[in-house]
């Protein structure tokens, strides 16, 4: 948390700054940033024109001029906001950035493991990262090819940023779901019907997440960039939900860890 929906929520709220230049960075937790050294980090950024800003898997990617990329992970914990005016009485505030309209783009994070990186090739960072299911390339067969032969659980490969970018807990529970499918299922003996099930579940479920501007649980963690929550929590359905009635059977909502995540599915209408 955040996922692929919070972070695209995110990336349409910070497009008002592409146009903008960077002048001033303030770093408040050194930790934060990743590479180069933080000296480097701020020097080079100042004075940087955002030319543009988007997503990829859970991954902010501004691109600036002079050939740079500022890449920004948010996470457990860590929220992006743009405000006017100062936000000293924030003390999980982390890394600030000063825009030349008066705006500032505050990075906050209570867990501190949220990151950013300045770097001028982002695919020694994003290289590893699969499929972007809302992509048009993202299609059926794509999907099976990358199941194929793999003996592991349906809820780990969904977890897994290699196989298919953006997906976390959240997501990978309510697809499996909408998709019928037992999170415990082999992905090699998935059948090509349930594939494609899978893959409309993932396209459908992120899209409403999206269009409910993503997820704020009851921790109040996720906010848009506006500051805003998300509004997608009332339609969850089965993540943390244990024991309520699954909305599709009535049948109680079960909880289970598999590769020690926290999952949540109805053994009723997931086989």
């Amino acid at each position: 948390m955040p996922e692929l929906p919070e972070v695209e929520t995110v990336v349409r709220g910070l497009q008002g700054l592409v146009g903008r230049r960077i002048t001033d960075v303030e770093v408040r937790w050194e930790r934060t940033v990743a590479v180069p050294d933080v000296e480097t980090f701020v020097r080079r950024l100042q004075g940087r024109r955002i030319e543009e800003i988007k997503r990829r898997g859970k991954w902010v990617v501004v691109r600036l001029d002079g050939g740079l990329f500022l890449l920004i992970h948010l996470r457990m914990s860590g929220r992006l906001v743009v405000r006017w005016g100062s936000a000293t009485d924030d003390r999980h505030l982390r890394v600030v950035l000063a825009l030349d309209d008066g705006s500032r783009l505050f990075f906050s994070d209570p867990r501190k493991f949220g990151r950013m990186a300045l770097v001028e090739d982002p695919e020694h960072l994003l290289g590893d990262l699969g499929l972007e299911p809302l992509d048009e390339g993202f299609t059926v067969k794509r999907l099976r090819d990358r199941l194929a032969g793999r003996r592991a659980r349906l809820k780990s490969l969904l977890l897994d940023q290699r196989v298919v970018a953006g997906l976390g807990n959240i997501y990978a529970d309510e697809v499996l779901w909408r998709a019928g499918l037992h999170p415990l299922r082999r992905a090699d003996r998935l059948t090509e019907e349930e594939v494609a099930r899978l893959h409309r579940a993932i396209r459908d479920v992120l899209r409403e997440a999206i269009a409910g501007r993503g997820t704020t649980l009851r921790d109040g963690r996720y906010v848009g960039a506006d500051g805003r929550p998300g509004g997608f929590a009332p339609r969850l359905a089965v993540y943390r939900r244990t024991a309520q009635p699954c909305p599709r059977c009535g049948t109680p909502i079960q909880r289970i860890r598999v590769g020690g995540r926290g999952t949540h599915f109805c053994p009723r209408c997931q086989t």
